[in-house]
């Protein structure tokens, strides 16, 4: 694969620490949630992180075969949802739910622009296979 760009950040503290890009554009506190055993409160955690990454990645994604298509998803969003839980082996592991608005497009036409925007997503690319991906059209 010829690399086009590599982001770089450092962590220190893990969980409850901080975490910073190398060119300090992103310079977080890091907490554990609540739900986790943690204390909560200001500061994210790598959960949130990857969600943000994801949804960023995958609507950017959705916008390149939506023009392919001639399709206009100049009003869509994507959220995702990044869950975290225990796995079978005693470690944890993590879900994904990806869901898209797409006013203006039939039911079949996201169906369609979701499913292709997954094989060309690198987050989705790189998970296939690791954590389980589940999209979601958000119909009104």
């Amino acid at each position: 694969m010829n690399v086009l760009y590599t982001a770089e950040a450092t962590a220190w503290g893990g969980r409850e620490g901080r975490a910073a890009s190398s060119d300090g554009h992103v310079d977080v506190q890091l907490v554990i949630p609540k739900e986790l055993g943690g204390p909560g409160g200001a500061g994210t955690n790598p959960e949130q992180l990857f969600a943000a990454g994801y949804a960023g990645c995958f609507h950017s994604a959705l916008k390149v075969v939506a023009r392919k298509e001639s399709l206009d998803v100049s009003e869509s969003a994507i959220t995702a949802r990044v869950g975290i839980g225990a796995n079978d082996s005693g470690g944890f592991g993590l879900t994904v739910e990806l869901v898209a608005e797409l006013p203006g497009l039939t039911a079949e036409q996201g169906h369609a622009l979701l499913a292709a925007a997954h094989e060309v997503c690198p987050y989705s690319n790189a998970t296939r296979g690791n954590i389980d991906v589940t999209l979601t059209l958000h119909e009104d």
